[in-house]
């Protein structure tokens, strides 16, 4: 359960990061566990899943150095002993797409990343669970959508409408699509490159980042970057800056490094071609 206050505190962390430097963010799902008994930090709840638009242009590429898991060392407020517990929390960084997309962004076209086959979507309506008065147990407003080939499953309850619910349900649905189907043509280019650019290769099991509370400190393990000022980092101040400032510094890099792989490995494979037509 630790964990899931520590969800809640990074969310906050990106809401106010976006505010702090005029990033227009929308709250399209935010779920918290019913029934659970505080154990982190002031006015966190036990966050089950929250989803948080970014709706400027180039916000993927600011933000997708932020994908992966958390990890936060510090002592729970109902920790009688003073111990320090270490959870984690997973932070996914979908890319969206325009109202109006064209080419690879186009949901319209069926080459697109984005684009999903209505036939091939499971909906089914709901009463929303949770919060929300007595409107919540009479109207079958929340919607889930069921992608049956890939399994991916989205929900939405957060609005009275569902109309609304639905056309969110929709864009996460194909955000998250779009996010396999990239990792997919990763993974193809991936076998191209040499195996000491897999051992660089970033995955959803590493631990990117620690938040230590008792040393005031937050490490990332990428850029190997120390900053100090915990309070400012999850306020989503200027020492989040510098973290996120080195977290894309080691991704330019690390992808320079794989195009000069790539480059290579596709050399190397046609000069092996030729050197064995030469010998026939």
């Amino acid at each position: 359960m630790e964990g899931r206050y520590f969800a809640d505190a990074v969310f906050r962390m990106y809401r106010q990061y976006c505010s702090r430097v005029g990033l227009r963010a929308q709250v399209m799902k935010y779920e918290v566990v019913e029934g659970g008994d505080s154990t982190g930090g002031a006015n966190e709840s036990p966050l089950q899943e929250a989803v948080l638009e970014i709706q400027d242009v180039g916000a993927y590429d600011r933000f997708r150095g932020e994908a992966g898991m958390h990890r936060v060392q510090r002592v729970p407020s109902t920790e009688k002993s003073g111990r320090t517990h270490t959870s984690a929390v997973a932070v996914w960084v979908l890319p969206s797409f325009p109202e109006n997309a064209t080419s690879e962004e186009d949901h319209n076209d069926p080459e697109s990343l984005f684009y999903v086959n209505p036939a091939e979507v499971r909906e089914e309506k709901m009463r929303a669970s949770g919060a929300g008065g007595q409107h919540v147990n009479k109207t079958e407003s929340a919607i889930r959508l069921t992608h049956e080939p890939t399994g991916v499953t989205v929900s939405m309850q957060d609005s009275r409408s569902q109309h609304t619910n639905r056309k969110s349900a929709w864009a996460l649905l194909r955000s998250r699509l779009a996010q396999k189907r990239r990792e997919e043509r990763e993974e193809q280019a991936q076998a191209l490159r040499n195996s000491v650019l897999s051992k660089d290769r970033i995955t959803r099991g590493d631990k990117i980042r620690t938040y230590n509370y008792s040393q005031d400190r937050c490490s990332d393990h990428r850029s190997g970057l120390d900053v100090h000022n915990l309070p400012d980092v999850l306020d989503g101040g200027e020492t989040l800056d510098k973290i996120m400032d080195s977290t894309r510094e080691w991704l330019i890099q690390r992808d320079i490094q794989a195009l000069i792989a790539e480059e290579e490995a596709t050399a190397a494979a046609s000069t092996s071609e030729k050197a064995k037509k030469a010998k026939r």
